[in-house]
């Protein structure tokens, strides 16, 4: 089973962070439980370096500044592997599905890029990839889009060369969201794949609306539309509720996974019958997780996703198989990518990835964040003197 084994020893030296004022989104996007909202979700970005003159780039969250970076810039040195074991067993109490517990996990991306950067190698070549692109697909469509934008949307997606599409259901209104509204989600199907002309195939992302009752439902009523799956219909951690769908006869092919941080997550959804397992890479606690639940899904024979904002995850799905894909959230990842440098090329329902960067090339394009105004403070932070 993949693993991540290595011995090479990091000092941190220094760690410059530049914090962003919110960044507003083209077009807010809401999903059915009402994620997202009006801003990008990146706070920040931290420049992270070593002893040996190595510079990790990533995109972190405030609580990493506040509480992984004192942990780590403390003038010690350690083994990759010492390093991440130490802290993903600190943040033990506060749950393996917690905030601390995605810090850990970027701690181990940023340790990655380092270790890429003294091999002189682009991360996926130095993770063992022999190609340099990955297989994706289109997934946007927010709730709150009219019918019409959402057809243009995905007809968009479609003429670009995006084989699947993607977008939200759930519809539904009331105070508390309670009162469903299938007959609206259907309608848009509808729409959507009679505007396809069956240019791609469309998948429809629940976010977790549904009961299992109410998701039975939805999926027997989608049953002519032939939808390639259904991404979290119910709790993500109903994990005996997609049971009791398979039970239930539900017919289309079910996904879920974007939600766990720790790989033992996926063997009970394995375990209850799910089809597609989507881990996402800015969210789990241990980057290998990712291989570990590909090579699950092959010994199961069952399809591996992945999730995460898509210039980075790019570089991760060189790893899998060439019809194991990526998720290319649009309507967040490309005003991200906009304010980004080094971005993978999509065309075609693939990446093309860099290889002449050593490390994972893409920087965040601070003076153009600078320049627009949304770089709201700038942060030095070296070893504390005892």
């Amino acid at each position: 089973m993949n693993q991540f084994d290595f011995e090479d020893e990091i000092r941190f030296t220094k760690a410059v962070f530049y914090n962003f004022r919110p960044i507003p989104l083209p077009k807010p996007f809401r999903d059915a439980t009402g994620g997202m909202g009006t801003n990008i979700p990146e706070q920040g970005y931290m420049e992270l370096y070593d002893d040996t003159g190595a510079c990790a780039h990533y995109t972190v969250s405030r609580s990493f500044v506040q509480t992984m970076l004192p942990r780590i810039l403390n003038g010690e040195k350690k083994s990759y592997n010492a390093w991440r074991h130490e802290q993903y067993w600190k943040i033990r109490n506060a749950g393996f599905q917690s905030g601390d517990a995605v810090n850990v996990g970027t701690l181990d991306l940023m340790m990655l890029d380092i270790l890429a950067q003294r091999a002189g190698k682009t991360i996926h070549r130095f993770l063992g990839a022999e190609k340099d692109w990955c297989a994706a697909y289109k997934g946007g469509g927010g709730i709150i889009r009219d019918d019409e934008e959402l057809v243009e949307e995905m007809c968009r997606y479609a003429e670009e060369g995006t084989d699947t599409v993607k977008f939200k259901v759930g519809s539904s209104h009331g105070e508390l969201g309670e009162i469903i509204d299938m007959d609206r989600d259907l309608r848009r199907i509808e729409k959507v794949q009679k505007a396809l002309g069956g240019r791609a195939r469309i998948a429809v992302d629940c976010n977790q609306k549904f009961t299992v009752e109410q998701a039975a439902r939805f999926c027997h009523l989608a049953e002519p539309f032939d939808l390639e799956w259904i991404e979290e219909p119910i709790h993500s951690a109903d994990y005996n509720g997609i049971k009791k769908l398979k039970e239930m006869g539900v017919k289309q092919r079910l996904s879920a996974g974007e939600s766990m941080r720790v790989y033992y997550a996926y063997e009970t959804y394995v375990e209850k019958g799910i089809d597609i397992l989507q881990p996402s890479l800015g969210r789990m606690s241990h980057i290998d997780d990712l291989l570990k639940i590909r090579d699950l899904c092959r010994e199961h024979g069952l399809e591996f996703q992945s999730g995460g904002r898509g210039a980075y995850n790019a570089y991760f799905g060189a790893l899998y198989g060439d019809n194991e894909r990526i998720e290319f959230h649009a309507p967040i990842s490309e005003p991200v990518h906009e304010l980004m440098l080094n971005v993978p090329e999509f065309k075609n329902s693939r990446f093309t990835l860099r290889s002449d960067i050593p490390g994972i090339p893409v920087r965040m394009n601070i003076e153009k964040i600078e320049k627009l105004g949304y770089l709201e403070s700038v942060s030095y932070h070296t070893p504390s003197r005892a």
